[in-house]
C-alpha cells in the first residue's frame, strides 16, 4: 500500500488513495480562491505545489483556477495526469521539501462551492424511494409509476440556488394546500425536509446533438460529491402537477465542499440491483463487465443524532445510465454541469434519505435524544450528510459532508459563497 510521507493513521479518509478536490480561501487572504486537495488533516494548495516542484507546467494554469471549471474542462487524460502527480508528491520523500510548506491545516481554511455549476438534474433512481413516496402520495395504486424501470426519471433544477455546505438554508415560502382545504393559502412552508442524495460532477463537455453511450461515462464525470436537495413537501405538493418540481425545490441544494474523483472509487464498484425490466438498448448494462453501480455508505445526522444509513449500493439506475438517458434527445453537456441520484433509501426503516419516509408523513415521528420529536424540521434545526466507500486493502475513503441548518422565513439574505 502506498504510503504518503505524512505518516497517516490506516483509517484515514482523506488518505493518498482518496485526494478529493476543493476550493479554499485563506483568513489573510480571505478573497483569493484557490484549488485544494485534501490529504489528512492539511489541504494541499495544489497550484502552488505545481509550481514548487516545477511539474506540470502546462496544467499548472487550470491548477491555480478559482475553481475546478478549468481542471474539469481539460478532460480525462489531463485529470489522470495530475492525479498521478498529487500521489507522487505525497508520496515520494523526495518531493516534501517542496511540497510541505504548500500544506495548511484544514482547520484554517474556510471551504467554498468547488466548482461554477452549469445546469443542474435531479433524479429519482432510488426503487425504495419511488415505492415509499407512491404508498404514501397513490394510496391503493401502484406505487410506481408505469415509466419508473423504463427510464432515469428526472427535472431540471436551479443551478443558482446551490450552495456550499455550512450554507443557512432560509425556510421557503409559497403556496401550499391541505387536503382539506377548498383554496390555497401562502406563507411558510410547514413540511421542509432533506433529500440525501450523491452528486456527479460533469468535466469534459460533449457537443449538441450527440449522445452520450454508456461506456463513455467515465470521460465525461470527473468525480462525486454529496448532495442535500432540500424538499418542501407542502409546496411541491400543490405545485407538482403536471409539471413536476418547482419552487419546493428551487430554494436550495447544498453540495459538499470535496470532490471525489472517479478514479478514487475503483473499489467502491458494484453490480447494481437485478432489473426485473429490460432496459432499452441505449440503458442496458446487464453484458458491462463493469457496471458503474457504487457502493456508498451515506448516514444523515439530525441535530448530531444519526436517524439513518442510506445505502446507494441499493440504487436502482446508475450514474452512466443517467447520463446516457440525461444526453439521449442530443443534449449537451459543458464543464460544471451537476446532476444528483436522487433521495437515496434502503428497504429497511432507518435507511430512508429523507424525513417524509422516516416518519412516514407524519404518522411516526422521529424521537431525538433531548426528548422532542420531529415530523419534519423545525427552525434551528441542522441536518449533515456524510459517506463513505471502501478503499485499496480494506481501508475506507471518505466523501467529506454537506450540512445546513434551518433559518427563520423571512431572515437576511445570504452571502453568495
Amino acid at each position: 500500500m502506498t504510503a504518503c510521507w505524512l505518516e497517516l493513521p490506516d483509517d484515514a479518509l482523506f488518505g493518498v488513495h482518496n485526494l478529493p478536490y476543493g476550493v479554499f480561501t485563506t483568513p489573510d487572504e480571505p478573497s483569493r480562491r484557490r484549488i485544494g486537495v485534501a490529504i489528512g488533516d492539511y489541504v494541499l494548495d495544489a497550484g502552488a505545489a505545481a509550481h514548487a516542484t516545477q511539474a506540470l507546467r502546462e496544467v499548472a494554469a487550470p491548477l491555480s483556477a478559482p475553481a475546478l471549471n478549468p481542471l474539469l474542462a481539460a478532460g480525462r487524460p489531463v485529470w489522470t495526469q495530475v492525479r498521478a502527480a498529487l500521489i507522487a508528491w505525497l508520496t515520494d520523500a523526495d518531493h516534501r521539501p517542496a511540497v510541505e510548506p504548500c500544506l495548511l491545516p484544514r482547520q484554517d481554511v474556510a471551504l467554498h462551492l468547488p466548482f461554477e455549476v452549469g445546469d443542474y438534474v435531479d433524479f429519482y433512481s432510488s426503487e425504495h424511494h419511488a415505492t415509499n413516496l407512491g404508498r404514501l402520495f397513490r394510496p391503493g395504486s401502484e406505487p410506481l409509476t408505469p415509466n419508473w424501470k423504463h427510464l432515469p426519471i428526472g427535472y431540471h433544477g436551479r443551478s443558482g440556488t446551490v450552495v456550499v455546505s455550512g450554507t443557512p438554508v432560509i425556510r421557503p415560502r409559497g403556496q401550499r394546500k391541505a387536503p382539506d382545504q377548498d383554496a390555497p393559502g401562502f406563507g411558510p412552508s410547514r413540511r421542509l425536509d432533506i433529500e440525501a442524495e450523491v452528486g456527479f460532477v460533469v468535466g469534459a463537455a460533449s457537443p449538441l446533438g450527440v449522445p452520450v453511450p454508456l461506456d463513455a461515462f467515465a470521460d465525461h464525470v470527473f468525480g462525486v460529491c454529496l448532495v442535500n436537495d432540500w424538499s418542501a413537501r407542502d409546496l411541491q405538493a400543490w405545485e407538482y402537477v403536471p409539471l413536476g418540481p418547482f419552487l419546493g425545490k428551487s430554494f436550495a441544494t447544498s453540495l459538499a465542499p470535496w470532490v471525489v474523483p472517479l478514479d478514487a472509487l475503483d473499489h467502491a464498484r458494484t453490480a447494481p440491483p437485478a432489473r426485473d425490466v429490460a432496459p432499452l438498448p441505449y440503458l442496458d448494462d446487464r453484458e458491462d463487465a463493469e457496471p458503474w453501480g457504487l457502493d456508498l455508505d451515506l448516514e444523515v445526522r439530525l441535530n448530531g443524532t444519526v436517524v439513518s444509513r442510506p445505502p446507494f449500493a441499493g440504487m436502482y439506475w446508475t450514474p452512466a445510465q443517467q447520463l446516457a438517458h440525461m444526453t439521449v434527445n442530443g443534449a449537451g453537456l459543458r464543464p460544471g454541469d451537476l446532476y444528483a441520484s436522487g433521495t437515496v433509501s434502503g428497504p429497511e426503516h432507518g435507511t430512508e434519505g429523507s424525513l417524509i419516509e422516516l416518519a412516514w408523513n407524519g404518522e411516526r415521528p422521529l424521537n431525538l435524544p433531548d426528548g422532542s420529536t420531529r415530523t419534519f424540521l423545525e427552525d434551528g434545526d441542522e441536518v449533515t450528510v456524510s459517506a463513505t466507500a471502501p478503499g485499496p486493502h480494506g481501508t475506507r475513503i471518505g466523501l467529506g459532508e454537506v450540512t445546513g441548518r434551518v433559518r427563520p422565513a423571512g431572515s437576511a439574505p445570504l452571502a453568495p459563497h
